[in-house]
């Protein structure tokens, strides 16, 4: 069993697991698809589960890594490995995708074969970019993540599922090519120097590019990134997505699909091109972008009738602080970013939950539907309140806990971001408590809403370990950033080191051009 934790198989085995999966449940008797996906799940979550006591808190480096020879005359290999930057995210994967599963037994009631196959092999997807350590394969993984969410809206969506799915997939698919032009650029640059192609991580971060040669490149990667995260104005195809989307479809691109573009940033953008990423003018950039997302989606957020859609622009918001928090470039900022990532997974994926839960009761999500409900159905009423609460990042629930550390870094670098980023914790109260006020404790006038039955077993088992999570990293945070500390101080050291040597490269040749004139 330690040999399995300490070697790369137990990271093959989260890819390769949900794909053999996928494949069980297209070969099965329909009725018996959504068993199987939740056995697989279960099952990779529980495999899944020891990496959190078996990784080394004080190592920086990389984890269970290998790299086996792929495709060599290019340089590509199946590389993989785990640090603090990923940990977190490899086990919000295999947590959140359960219950997805789960959280669709009576909603989809078609191709459900295809259903769960296709949230299996988007959970490959998904591992597979926060495990790769080849540039090549972790693109291969991006795009696989991308085809089945794909299908997912477009199919089991909504009644604008078509135009949502496509637009999705626009958005996302151009920015990748972008990336993928940013990373055989890359490679070609490695051979130049080496006289090899290779992909690998490693070699790859050891690239001397001057400084306007990592702006051009950090742009190719960051516009991928920024569409994935998304961050403003790039966000626009986020909420139809997310309206238009299954359960499930919206639990998982909130709770995972939307950080592996943070995710990026922080492996690739930061440490690949530090004199890029440092530079002042991109900081500024992305400070006031994310600073305007927080702003404008809460903004928006506040005056939607369809709770789903209000939900959808919180994601922008809160990623929004992720990002201000990546790119303060201090040890709680990146630190706050990552665990509010987590947070926001768990808080988010459970408002998705629940508003689902209603929409298969009422087939409405519409706020104005309802009102009252709290008096039928009053564990739903108990959750939908905890959940909101941590959304709005309320002292003792995960949510405040990493937009403290965020706002705490951010003001030991840029004290003005920070300012006008905490106006975004006001007003997400001024859009999430009032959604709660009229959906659960204004007065109860529809008949409708009288005979709603409250939450049952299965959807009972769905919440409570989102609610668990949500107390328990409110009031016990330090496990969960005890195993990022490492790897972000690593990381933060690097930026500093290289942005320096670019900078004596700089001044090296300004001052030989000055001799010869």
């Amino acid at each position: 069993m330690m040999a399995l934790y300490d070697g790369h198989w137990i990271l093959t085995a989260l890819v390769v697991l949900p794909l053999l999966g996928g494949v069980a449940c297209l070969l099965a008797p329909e009725a018996r698809a959504k068993m199987i996906a939740l056995g697989t799940t279960l099952f990779l979550f529980a495999l899944s589960l020891p990496l959190f006591w078996t990784f080394d808190t004080a190592e920086p480096g990389f984890q269970n890594q290998v790299s086996i020879p792929w495709v060599e005359a290019w340089g590509i290999s199946y590389s993989v490995g785990v640090d603090g930057i990923s940990i977190l995210m490899i086990l919000l994967t295999t947590f959140i995708v359960p219950l997805s599963v789960a959280g669709s037994f009576s909603y989809i009631t078609r191709r459900e074969r295809a259903f769960y196959a296709m949230l299996l092999f988007l959970t490959t997807g998904m591992i597979g970019v926060f495990v790769a350590l080849d540039l090549f394969l972790f693109y291969v993984f991006w795009e696989i993540a991308l085809i089945p969410m794909y299908f997912l809206i477009g199919i089991w969506g909504g009644e604008r599922r078509i135009y949502s799915a496509v637009k999705f997939f626009l958005y996302t698919a151009a920015g990748s090519l972008l990336m993928l032009v940013a990373i055989v650029t890359l490679a070609w640059l490695f051979r130049s120097g080496a006289g090899g192609w290779s992909f690998a991580y490693e070699d790859l971060l050891s690239v001397d590019l001057a400084r306007r040669t990592q702006l051009w490149l950090f742009a190719g990667f960051a516009l991928a990134f920024a569409i994935k995260v998304p961050l403003f104005p790039f966000h626009t195809w986020l909420p139809d997505a997310h309206v238009e989307a299954p359960t499930a479809g919206s639990v998982i691109l909130a709770g995972v699909l939307l950080k592996m573009g943070v995710y990026g940033f922080l492996r690739f953008g930061l440490p690949f091109f530090p004199a890029a990423a440092t530079d002042p003018a991109v900081v500024n950039t992305m400070m006031a972008l994310g600073v305007i997302g927080i702003l404008y989606a809460a903004w928006v957020a506040a005056v939607q009738p369809d709770a789903k859609k209000l939900i959808a622009y919180t994601s922008v918001a809160h990623l929004g602080f992720v990002v201000i928090g990546v790119f303060g470039l201090t040890t709680q900022g990146i630190e706050g970013g990552i665990l509010q990532m987590v947070n926001h997974g768990i808080s988010t994926g459970a408002l998705f939950l629940l508003i689902g839960m209603l929409y298969e009761r009422r087939h409405t999500r519409l706020i104005a539907d309802f009102g009252g409900i709290a008096k039928v159905m009053p564990i739903f009423a108990f959750a939908l309140v905890v959940v909101a609460l941590s959304s709005v990042g309320l002292p003792g629930t995960n949510g405040f806990v990493g937009e403290f550390l965020i706002l705490l870094g951010t003001f030991r670098t840029h004290p003005w971001i920070a300012a006008v980023a905490t106006t975004g914790v006001i007003f997400a109260a001024c859009y999430m408590l009032p959604m709660v006020q009229r959906v659960l404790f204004n007065r109860l006038e529809r008949d409708e809403n009288r005979s709603l039955r409250d939450v049952n077993g299965r959807e009972r088992l769905i919440l409570a370990p989102l609610l668990v999570l949500i107390l328990l990293m409110g009031v016990w945070p330090g496990p969960f950033l005890n195993r990022t500390r490492a790897s972000v101080e690593a990381l933060i050291e690097h930026v500093e080191a290289r942005t320096a040597v670019v900078q004596v490269d700089a001044a090296g040749d300004a001052a030989g051009a000055g001799g010869g004139e």
